[in-house]
């Protein structure tokens, strides 16, 4: 039996994030930040807090690792969930200051290769909110221990 009391190991997190709209540059975002990473009964998770720079002060972002499925949570100021499943299409409720939207989020690419010594995430999706598409996305998170 594993110990689910498991502890949580210092990471550097390198985000690359890239979205694109149809004929626009990409917009590129590079967060370099100090996080944990976590080994669950279902696969890790991967925390850390938000910053100024990305405009979401006060959240803690998470990324729930489990099989093929990946569940980014945000909670604080910024209260999200997303489930990105290759192949398949996940609708969640995106809060913000004047109400929730619907959001469909389709990820067509997720791979990883993450374990406790750290490692790569990529996840590809495409982001509908009220069923019409606002662009493409792209997350490549570097995680190194600490």
């Amino acid at each position: 039996m594993r110990n689910t009391d498991q502890e949580k190991l210092p990471v550097l997190l390198r985000i690359r994030g890239e979205q694109y709209f149809d004929g626009i540059d990409p917009d590129q975002t590079e967060l370099m930040t100090e996080g944990t990473l976590e080994l669950t009964e279902q696969g890790m998770r991967l925390s850390y807090e938000e910053t100024a720079l990305t405009g979401m002060e006060g959240t803690t972002t998470t990324f729930a690792v489990e099989g093929g499925r990946v569940t980014l949570t945000r909670s604080g100021t910024v209260n999200s969930q997303m489930i990105f499943e290759e192949g398949r299409q996940h609708t969640s409720l995106y809060e913000t200051p004047y109400g929730e939207l619907a959001v469909d989020v389709q990820t067509s690419r997720l791979r990883h290769n993450l374990t406790e010594r750290g490692g790569i995430m990529e996840i590809q999706y495409s982001i509908a909110v009220e069923h019409t598409v606002t662009g493409r996305n792209c997350f490549k998170i570097r995680v190194k221990r600490k």
